[in-house]
């Protein structure tokens, strides 16, 4: 390898961190929609050159999260209705395809790990259900209850034995994780059984998995992420809208 050949794969190396570094901010909320900012302030808050930052803006104008109001200067974009509606048909796409290609690839360790998270959750689900019957406040054990099931995703995307796809189904989710969280956190606070009607589908997905039926485990998860993005999405405390 030239000199030349390692300085070139340095430099995209470089601008593929910074694109992951700015598109990170921007969906975890660092960068508001609407806000601006320049190549230069980007490259002193990445401690970078210009160049890497220059290349990252512009893939991140081609997706949409900013557009140019100047020849150094940029803006968060505020996702329209339709936007948010059109990534949010690739998530629950991506997402169901991690489960196809877990049905296929899932290990018996792997599969028992699934299980023993979903015993962990049923535990914890025993105690809010209790404490709320009793009139005691459940947001700590909700939260540690949307810890659970966090680790329960993260866990089915490991069994997909795809990395690709998986780090596709991170790019394009509709909210991050803490907002993801955050949002979830909200609504259980004015409806404690928030999320809850759908939980018995994980003992489901499990099952698929099992059994390998990729088509059964692929649906599972295609109607789990449909209705609970549209809970997401919703405002706290407003109804399920028709057919959710």
């Amino acid at each position: 390898m030239t000199r030349g050949q390692l300085r070139t794969l340095t430099a995209e190396t470089l601008a593929d961190r910074t694109y992951r570094a700015v598109h990170d901010a921007i969906r975890t909320g660092e960068l508001k929609p609407g806000e601006k900012v320049t190549e230069r302030g980007l490259a002193e808050r990445l401690s970078v050159s210009p160049t890497p930052v220059r290349e990252a803006v512009r893939r991140l104008e081609q997706d949409g999260l900013l557009e140019r109001t100047g020849p150094r200067t940029v803006v968060v974009s505020a996702m329209e209705d339709t936007a948010i509606q059109e990534l949010a048909e690739v998530e629950i796409a991506l997402r169901g395809l991690v489960a196809r290609f877990a049905a296929r690839h899932a290990t018996a360790d792997r599969l028992d790990n699934l299980d023993a998270m979903l015993d962990d959750a049923d535990d914890r689900l025993i105690v809010i259900q209790k404490r709320a019957g009793d009139g005691e406040p459940v947001e700590r054990q909700i939260s540690a209850l949307f810890d659970t099931m966090q680790r329960f995703n993260d866990a089915v995307a490991a069994c997909a034995g795809n990395p690709v796809l998986v780090r596709l189904l991170e790019q394009t989710r509709v909210f991050s994780r803490e907002e993801r969280r955050s949002r979830l956190l909200r609504q259980a606070a004015v409806d404690d059984r928030f999320g809850l009607d759908r939980y018995a589908s994980h003992r489901a997905l499990v099952r698929a998995l099992r059994e390998g039926d990729a088509q059964a485990a692929e649906q599972i998860v295609v109607e789990d992420a449909r209705g609970g993005l549209a809970d997401l999405r919703r405002a706290p405390g407003d109804p399920p809208a028709a057919g959710d």
